[in-house]
């Protein structure tokens, strides 16, 4: 892979786990498995069958849940501590052989473009769970998905695009930024707000 073409899967595979990382492991994996993506080394082991079920599982799990309003903010809450690393690593591994330096500069690179997708993913659902139909919640979880295997797609086949689409991405995030901190001020008072629920409940 020339040097566009990696830094285009090494990015793009980081946002695109912070939307869903389990579709975008299992996607890619099954993708390269079938022969239809030629994977980087770094890349080859989503394609073992091992990896490819577990991802595809979980993301039926996820796809499920991503379903649920109110249930889906919790789930957002934990996956921070899953999409996050699992975009830093992908960068980290789609680099290839290069320095330590570069590879410890894409992990950390990954792992900022993870969250900054993910962030903005948990704050507009955030958004829309202020509203009593489930509709609206059903369209950003369909949609979140339809992204991510054109995504998937662009990143291999049109390394440009996936940057030129990143880089108005961006742009967005750090607009948007002002309306993530106050949504994920409010999703981690509704997550405590829960424990404190529960203990409050079970306290004799």
């Amino acid at each position: 892979m020339d040097s566009i073409s990696t830094l285009s899967l090494m990015l793009g595979s980081a946002w695109t786990s912070g939307l869903n990382v389990y579709a975008t492991v299992g996607f890619i994996g099954l993708f390269g498995r079938l022969g239809w993506l030629s994977l980087p080394a770094g890349l080859e082991t989503l394609a073992h069958p091992a990896v490819i079920a577990v991802a595809l599982f979980l993301y039926l799990v996820e796809f499920v849940a991503d379903k649920i309003p109110a249930f889906d903010t919790a789930w957002d809450s934990i996956q921070t501590f899953i999409r996050v690393p699992a975009g830093a690593i992908l960068a980290y591994a789609a680099v290839g052989e290069v320095s330590p330096e570069l590879k410890l500069a894409a992990f950390l690179i990954g792992g900022s473009l993870a969250f900054s997708a993910h962030a903005t993913k948990s704050s507009i659902r955030a958004s829309a769970n202020l509203s009593p139909e489930p509709f609206s919640n059903w369209l950003l979880s369909i949609g979140e998905d339809l992204m991510v295997f054109a995504s998937i797609w662009v990143m291999f086949a049109h390394p440009y695009v996936m940057l030129a689409i990143l880089a108005v991405f961006l742009l967005f995030f750090i607009w948007f930024m002002p309306k993530i901190f106050r949504a994920f001020r409010w999703m981690w008072r509704k997550f405590t707000g829960l424990f404190v629920s529960a203990k409050t409940r079970t306290t004799p």
